[in-house]
Order: structure tokens, then C-alpha cells, then sequence
């Protein structure tokens, strides 16, 4: 298959072949490599009203989820009629099929939902996970083959917020973090029973509200084998994938002992090295991949106290990554070094970024909470380019793909065309 990247984006039907269609793939949260990014491809720099508007859909409830792309599919979830829900969207912007998975838990932060983590898929399944504890299996039809609720099973979760992890696929697995008040643990299950592989304890003493996290993990190589790399409770973790053995930990991101450094931002990782952001948007720390047990002292390769991001996860592209801060400062770090190549900052204002910044072509998308998506050049110089209002509330990261912008608001799915 040809992958095409996809960010909150859509396509018009009448514009492009089946063939083409069928080629698009943004299978999780932050794409096909985790990264946040699309390579290649124009996409639209200015919309406003219905200009480059392709088309605009009602969503059936309020979610905070970024959609995936599946070829003909766009896939997410959303509350239904008090259940937590997965649609499917074609790239008409009608609702293909709807399918409950069992009852709804609803959001309890303004900008939060019931329906935060994102929906994966491996081409043959959906998986989906919920703030319920609902964790499911669809086909590509929306049957479900398979639901387990994780809270009735291990426990409510006493996270102070809503639950923020995607579901992460990794080899015959669907993996699930789950870090809350003094108790953590990694689960997989079998993708195509739900049945239960295994379970690690994750659980770290920490001051007050410091094993609590909202990132989701990542599914990294180690030593040629795959892993998945965990980050909360004030640890870097990588954990061998056949039975969730911890291969090696990073530690050090708390040494003063603070209260409330709950990790939401996810990592990023970019030339073999974890950017981690941390203490509550004030640092940021590159942690190289792989070694054995302890690695604190000889894999932490650098940090930093004056960059950093509380909420969004950072994108890489270019061989660099690129964080955008709670209040619109934006920074590109080299990930071997450090190094700031350079600062800019958006335009301030009263409103924050919740959603995680995509990078498309040459052009970094930055959604604020109030529906204003920032659209900015990142060479040869950092330029401003346009500000777009969509008139509602977004959480959700824009998702680029072929041309196009996905767009998820409060009450709306965009689809936002290229410009002629």
C-alpha cells in the first residue's frame, strides 16, 4: 500500500481517483511514525467561513479525540446517546456506520470528554479506549469482536482529570497504560480475542499527583526486538513486548521532590532520542534510546528549564522537534543536543493550546482551545502565515493528509480542502 499522511484532513471524492483514495493512512493519534508530521503535500493556509471549506459535519456528541484514516475511512470516537461510540466518515461527510461499545463516563475538565484517546488501527481492526475504562475491537465494518472494561476488571481510575492514552497497537497487541494515584501497570491484550497476554505492575512512589499520567506510550525496536516505551510516574520505561518485561528505565525527572508534575504532554522521539517534556511545561529532557536496567546516568543525554510543554506533545520533522508551549511559544530543539535552533512566538492571547501541533509540508498547524488554528512557515524563516477560525471550541489535533485538513471541533468534523 502507498501511505499517504493524514492530520484532521479531507479529501473530495470528485477531485482525486478511487485508487488514491484508498492510499490514505493516519492510523493513530500522531500518524504512521508517531511524529506528528507529514513530509509532503500542500495544504490549505487560509479558510474562513465556508472559503476551502469542503464540507462540515455534525458530530452526534462532545469528544476531544483526533480521528484516523482508514482509505475510504475516517474513524472516530464520540459519546452517542450516553454511550461511548465509534463512527466511521467517508470523504463525502456522511456517517458510513455507528457502533456503542458500552456505557459512557462523561468528561469532567471543560476541555475534556468521555471520548479522549484516539482510535488505532493495524489496516485489519479497530481498537478503541475510553475514560469508561471500555477498551474494544471492531472490524472495518464497525462489528465488534471483542469489548473488556478495564476498570471493572483492575479498578477505577482516580485520575484527577479525564483519560487522556490512546490504545497503542504493537505487534499481535493492543497495549494499554494505565498510571493513576499509587497504582500503575502496562496491559496487552491479543487483538484478535481481547484476551489478556499479560499485565506489569507500573507503580512509582512520587509526590502528590506524580504517578498520574494522560501520555500515551510509543511502540519503539529495541535491540532489533519491539518495545514499548512508557512515560509517567516520573519514569521513562521500555518494556519487552512478548511479556511486558521493564528492559530499561530513566529516571531523574523529579529530583526536588514536587508535588503535581503529572505528565500530559506524550514524547516524541527523533533520531533514536526521546524528547520528554516535563514539570508541568518547564523542561524538556532527550533521553537516548536502549542500554539495560538504570540508565539515568548514561542515557540522559541533555535538559533543558526554559523550553518545554505542558499539554501539547511536541511533532518532528526535518530532523528537528518542534514544541509549542501552553501559551503559543514555539521552539525548535535538535534532538541529539538540545540545541534551541530558534524561538518565536505565536499571537498571545487569554486562550491555550490543548491540541498537539502538526507539522505539514513547510508549515507547522497549531489549534488554540478556542477553534483558532494558527498556520505558520518553518523555513527558510519562522512566518506567521494565517489565522483561522472554525467557531467552536478544538482539542483535537488537525490531521493533514493528501491535501487536505481533518479538522476535529466541539460539535464539528472540517474538512478543509487545498487551495487552488
Amino acid at each position: 500500500m502507498r501511505v499517504l499522511w493524514v492530520l484532521f484532513v479531507c479529501v473530495s471524492v470528485e477531485s482525486v481517483g478511487a485508487e488514491s483514495v484508498e492510499d490514505r493512512y493516519w492510523p493513530k493519534w500522531r500518524g504512521i511514525s508517531d511524529s506528528g508530521s507529514n513530509p509532503s503535500g500542500r495544504y490549505a493556509i487560509r479558510w474562513t467561513g465556508d472559503s476551502n471549506l469542503e464540507w462540515k459535519l455534525a458530530l452526534p456528541g462532545k469528544g476531544c479525540s483526533t480521528p484516523i484514516v482508514l482509505g475510504r475511512q475516517i474513524i472516530l470516537t464520540t459519546p452517542l446517546d450516553g454511550q461511548d461510540a465509534v463512527i466511521s466518515v467517508d470523504w463525502k461527510g456522511e456517517i458510513s456506520w455507528q457502533t456503542t461499545v458500552g456505557k459512557e463516563r462523561k468528561g469532567r475538565h471543560h476541555n475534556g470528554s468521555g471520548s479522549n484517546p484516539s482510535p488505532a488501527t493495524d489496516g485489519r481492526g479497530i481498537y478503541v479506549y475510553f475514560k469508561s475504562g471500555n477498551l474494544a475491537g471492531l472490524d472495518l465494518e464497525g462489528r465488534v469482536k471483542w469489548r473488556v472494561n478495564l476498570q471493572r476488571r483492575f479498578g477505577r481510575d482516580s485520575l484527577y482529570w479525564d483519560i487522556g492514552t490512546s490504545p497503542v497497537l504493537a505487534g499481535r497487541f493492543v497495549v494499554v497504560a494505565v498510571m493513576h494515584d499509587r497504582e500503575g501497570y502496562l496491559a496487552a491484550f491479543e487483538k484478535s480475542t481481547g484476551n489478556l497476554a499479560w499485565k506489569v505492575d507500573r507503580t512509582y512512589a512520587t509526590p502528590v499527583e506524580g504517578d498520574h499520567s494522560y501520555a500515551t506510550p510509543l511502540a519503539v525496536k529495541h535491540r532489533g526486538r519491539e518495545a514499548v516505551l512508557v512515560w509517567g510516574a516520573e519514569k521513562l520505561t521500555a518494556h519487552d513486548l512478548t511479556d511486558g518485561e521493564t528492559l530499561w528505565s530513566c529516571g531523574g525527572f523529579n529530583p526536588d521532590r514536587r508535588k503535581n508534575w503529572v505528565a500530559v504532554a506524550s514524547p516524541v522521539v527523533a533520531e533514536d532520542v526521546a524528547v520528554v517534556p516535563y514539570g508541568r511545561g518547564a523542561k524538556l529532557a532527550g533521553i537516548r534510546l536502549g542500554g539495560s536496567g538504570d540508565v539515568t546516568q548514561t542515557h540522559r543525554l541533555w535538559e533543558m528549564d526554559d523550553v518545554g510543554s505542558f499539554v501539547p506533545t511536541p511533532a518532528a520533522a526535518n530532523g528537528l522537534v518542534y514544541v509549542l508551549r501552553d501559551r503559543g511559544e514555539v521552539a525548535a530543539v535538535a534532538p541529539l543536543t538540545g540545541e534551541v535552533v530558534w524561538k518565536e512566538q505565536l499571537p498571545q492571547h487569554r486562550a491555550s493550546y490543548y491540541a498537539s501541533p502538526v507539522v505539514a509540508g513547510s508549515k507547522i498547524y497549531a489549534a488554540r482551545e478556542d477553534g483558532v488554528i494558527m498556520v505558520a512557515s518553518l523555513g527558510p524563516e519562522f512566518r506567521i502565515l494565517a489565522e483561522n477560525n472554525v467557531g467552536e471550541r478544538m482539542i483535537a489535533s488537525p490531521v493533514p493528509v493528501d491535501g487536505f485538513l481533518l479538522l476535529r471541533g466541539e460539535k464539528h468534523l472540517f474538512c478543509v480542502k487545498t487551495e487552488e
